[in-house]
C-alpha cells in the first residue's frame, strides 16, 4: 500500500465521526482536545482552525494511492514559523482491522516530508501515552526520540491519570537518515 496525504474537508466528517467510537478513544486519539460524542460542529470548528496564512496547523486524511481509499487522519499543529518547529497530532488508522500493517509509519513518513521538505521546519515533536506501544515503536520507526515522560499528563476520568512521552525528531537527524 502506499499512502498520500490530501487535505482533510467537511466530505470527511462523517467517516472520521464514525472511526471514533467512544470516550476513551477519543481521548487517546485526539487527547483533549473534542468532546465525545464527535460531531460536525466540533469538526466544522476544527477545520476552521487550519485557517490562516501562515497556517497554525494543517490537517490531513490518508490516502490508499491504489485504490483511493481514505484509511487515516493525521495533523501537524502548533506550527510555530518564528522557530521552525510543529506538533504531530491526531495519527489515527480508520479501520480497527488494518492497524498494524504499517499504514501508521505511512501516513507519518508522509507528515515528515511535508513538514521538513515542503514547509521547511526544523523540529517535529509529539505526546504519546506510554502504555501505547505500538505507536511508540512507529514512531521510533521514522526516527523519532524519546526526549521526556510526563507523569500523569492527562486525566481520564474517575481520577485515572495517563502519562505520556515527549517525542522529537530534527530535520537536520532525519536528513542524515534518509541520505544511507
Amino acid at each position: 500500500m502506499n499512502i498520500h496525504l490530501e487535505p482533510f474537508g467537511r466530505s470527511d466528517f462523517r467517516r472520521l465521526i464514525r472511526w471514533v467510537s467512544n470516550a476513551e478513544f477519543m481521548l487517546l486519539w485526539s487527547g483533549p482536545y473534542f468532546t465525545f460524542p464527535l460531531n460536525e460542529t466540533q469538526l466544522e470548528a476544527y477545520l476552521q482552525s487550519a485557517e490562516g496564512v501562515p497556517p497554525p496547523r494543517k490537517i490531513f486524511k490518508a490516502v490508499n494511492r491504489e485504490t483511493g481509499e481514505v484509511v487515516g487522519h493525521i495533523e501537524l499543529n502548533m506550527i510555530d514559523w518564528k522557530n521552525l518547529s510543529g506538533m504531530v497530532s491526531k495519527v489515527l488508522v480508520g479501520y480497527e482491522n488494518r492497524r498494524g500493517n504499517g499504514i501508521g509509519t505511512q501516513m507519518m513518513q508522509r507528515l515528515i516530508e511535508v513538514a521538513f521538505e515542503d514547509l521547511g521546519l526544523h523540529r517535529l515533536s509529539l505526546y504519546v501515552f506510554d502504555f501505547n506501544e505500538p505507536a511508540i515503536n512507529c514512531y521510533k520507526k521514522v526516527g523519532f526520540k524519546i526526549e521526556g515522560h510526563l507523569r500523569d499528563f492527562r486525566k481520564a476520568g474517575n481520577n485515572r491519570y495517563y502519562s505520556s512521552y515527549l517525542m522529537a525528531l530534527l530535520q537536520p537527524d532525519w536528513l542524515q537518515e534518509n541520505a544511507k
